[in-house]
């Protein structure tokens, strides 16, 4: 591959972390997961946001930091890259929308703090996916406490990332719009995703409609 780190970055089922765990599987790359599931708050969140959004994002915030403040600085010689299911600033993107005013200054005074110490990843990959088919996505993989989300909700965060994705000026970044193909069950579409991601890419956003 063509860069030292990758950041597969997507809305809510769009089969991020699937991508990631194949790239990493066929070229024995080092795989940076979100450890989502074993954070106590998600469940809590979906049953009442408004409650428990801020305890959430910030947890969010503390184990992503810590994961890839760890992750990024252990060099592997056994590994040939590194590939990630997310990128930190997504903690922006989401608290966003789910937190209040006064709250989310707090918070993004705290992510200001410890996200600077964090290299950014050479390629950002956003998966660009209809909401209709990330429902679909979210339902087949039968999430219990996801079952509930709604598309509005989804809608916010997907307005997120591309407003986030047009502020960046350092970075490179590609979009690639997945709707018409599937990565995950069919190794044509995968590798032509593959082929995509490992092009050389100036700094600034790329878009790949396939």
């Amino acid at each position: 591959m063509k860069y030292n780190y990758i950041a597969i970055e997507g809305n809510i089922g769009s089969g991020k972390t699937s991508l990631a765990t194949k790239i990493a599987n066929q070229f024995n790359a080092k795989l940076i997961l979100e450890q989502f599931e074993k954070n106590p708050f998600l469940p809590k969140f979906y049953e009442d946001p408004s409650k428990n959004a801020f305890q959430l994002e910030l947890s969010f915030l503390a184990t992503r930091y810590n994961q890839l403040k760890r992750e990024l600085s252990e060099q592997d010689l056994f590994k040939t890259f590194t590939i990630s299911d997310y990128f930190i600033n997504k903690s922006l993107i989401f608290s966003k929308e789910t937190l209040q005013q006064d709250e989310f200054i707090l918070y993004t005074k705290l992510f200001d703090i410890i996200s600077n110490s964090l290299p950014k990843p050479d390629l950002l990959v956003y998966l660009y996916m209809k909401i209709d088919r990330l429902k679909e996505n979210i339902l087949n993989r039968g999430r219990i406490y996801e079952k509930n989300i709604e598309s509005y909700y989804l809608e916010k965060i997907q307005s997120g990332y591309f407003e986030f994705i047009k502020q960046q000026k350092n970075m490179r970044i590609l979009i690639i719009d997945t709707n018409k193909i599937d990565f995950v069950n069919n190794n044509e579409d995968y590798n032509t995703i593959l082929n995509i991601i490992n092009k050389d890419y100036n700094y600034g956003i790329h878009r790949i409609c396939l």
